[in-house]
């Protein structure tokens, strides 16, 4: 019966849904996988068969799937308000999340504007940086700069500022296309340079377009500490330090994309807390509300709000969006909070993080393993592979991971791991020893 189901679910799923970021031709050799149910790091097929959820499920889910508390908090909050427009309304939810987010920056960021997904936030902290600008008189800062290999999402604004050209090359004439600067990879050392070092000669690059545009350059956005869509591409701190510095010596805005970095995936809540700074606007989504449903924010200082507030209504900021606020993500998002608090988050996945880099040192020193790094939980490496292979890499490894009862999804040729907060010992264990297997199975021993 149940091995009817997941034929049954595999051949509508096909036949009606077009699925994200997928050549759906592949899915002739690598076939969908038919998710019954989740518990905790797992998910569950509809023939019972499990995967832990290594990448939690896009970098969203948290704290295990079916989680009992978040669970709670939304059965409450169903049966309370399950929407409500957030313009000429507001709710306890919202003005609740929003003074515990501005309170995790000693009140620098004091103001959310909300949205449902990542790249929606990009477009509001891009839009909103732009019409600040204007509104105080600067009408020619009007562009943008990126780092080389970013990654900002998919709508048109957000591809605008991503340099990824498998997304965004399609799409190119639809594009006003951002100055891309070179990222601080600390990859990218030349002999005798640390990641320190790198940082800052990618800073000097950023000055040098700054010295030349900075009366028509608005903002400038970067992904703090890892650059994840550009294979898990990590950075010394110092990069951001030196970034604030130059937008205030410019001035010019600084947008942290924190959509898949924050919520302490790099070892603090917030990743700029690692530089110790804060930027103009900060870009929240994916675990915010710990994987359970579509929520973004922006956060932003005072003297951006104040620069639209004006009795000229041509002054607002007029973007909007239907499910604002929402209610029920924002209890979500309170839950998520309260669990942080509650179980010392933070301090727990150092200890978990310490465990699982231990684990995978034996892979870590695999011959056809290179630049094996780790920033809070986040781990990456990148295969060697026969050139002739790469290209199907990671189908192949996605595949056989499958196989290992794991969900893992590189990018390229980079593995990563980015295991929800929940993970004990014995799955510790297990992640890195099936991890290492199925490398090995891929590209051999």
């Amino acid at each position: 019966m149940e091995s009817s189901k997941q034929t049954d679910w595999v051949a509508r799923s096909l036949k009606s849904v077009w699925h994200p970021c997928t050549q759906m031709q592949h899915h002739e050799t690598v076939p969908l996988v038919p998710v019954s149910h989740g518990r905790g790091a797992w998910l569950y097929d509809a023939e019972g068969r499990r995967y832990l959820d290594a990448i939690s499920s896009w970098w969203v889910n948290l704290f295990g799937h079916a989680n009992p508390r978040i669970n709670a908090a939304l059965k409450d909050q169903l049966d309370r308000l399950e929407h409500a427009m957030l313009a000429g309304f507001t709710h306890e939810p919202v003005i609740t999340l929003s003074e515990r987010l501005s309170a995790l920056t000693g009140n620098v960021l004091g103001h959310c504007f909300y949205a449902s997904d990542g790249a929606s936030a990009v477009e509001i902290a891009l839009k909103m940086s732009f019409h600040a600008w204007r509104n105080g008189g600067l009408s020619d800062k009007q562009e943008f700069v990126c780092l080389k290999g970013g990654y900002h999402g998919e709508t048109i604004g957000a591809l605008a500022v991503t340099d990824v050209p498998l997304f965004s090359d399609a799409y190119g004439p639809l594009l006003r296309r951002a100055h891309v600067v070179a990222a601080p990879d600390a990859r990218a050392a030349q002999e005798g340079e640390s990641a320190a070092d790198v940082a800052r000669r990618a800073a000097r690059e950023l000055e040098a377009l700054l010295q030349e545009r900075a009366g028509r350059i608005a903002a400038v956005i970067v992904e703090p500490l890892v650059q994840c869509a550009a294979g898990m591409a990590m950075h010394d701190p110092v990069y951001l330090a030196e970034v604030r510095a130059l937008c205030d010596r410019f001035q010019v805005h600084l947008i942290a994309d924190e959509i898949a970095v924050g919520c302490g995936r790099t070892g603090t809540f917030f990743a700029c807390e690692q530089a110790g700074i804060w930027p103009d606007f900060l870009c929240l989504s994916k675990g915010i509300s710990g994987g359970y449903l579509p929520l973004s924010l922006v956060m932003t200082r005072d003297a951006i709000y104040d620069a639209f507030y004006h009795s000229d209504i041509a002054r607002g900021f007029l973007h909007s969006h239907s499910y604002t606020g929402n209610p029920l993500a924002c209890r979500a998002a309170l839950a998520t909070l309260a669990i942080f608090d509650d179980d010392d988050v933070l301090n727990r996945n150092r200890v978990r993080g310490a465990r699982l880099t231990q684990a995978l040192a034996p892979l870590a020193a695999h011959r056809q393993v290179r630049h094996f790094r780790r920033r809070g939980m986040i781990w990456a490496f990148d295969a060697v592979v026969d050139p002739a292979e790469a290209a199907t890499f990671s189908r192949r490894f996605f595949a056989a991971a499958l196989q290992h009862e794991l969900l893992l999804r590189p990018i390229g040729r980079t593995v990563y791991l980015m295991p929800p907060y929940v993970l004990d010992d014995d799955e510790i264990d297990g992640l890195a020893a099936r991890t290492q297997s199925v490398f090995e199975q891929v590209v051999g021993t």
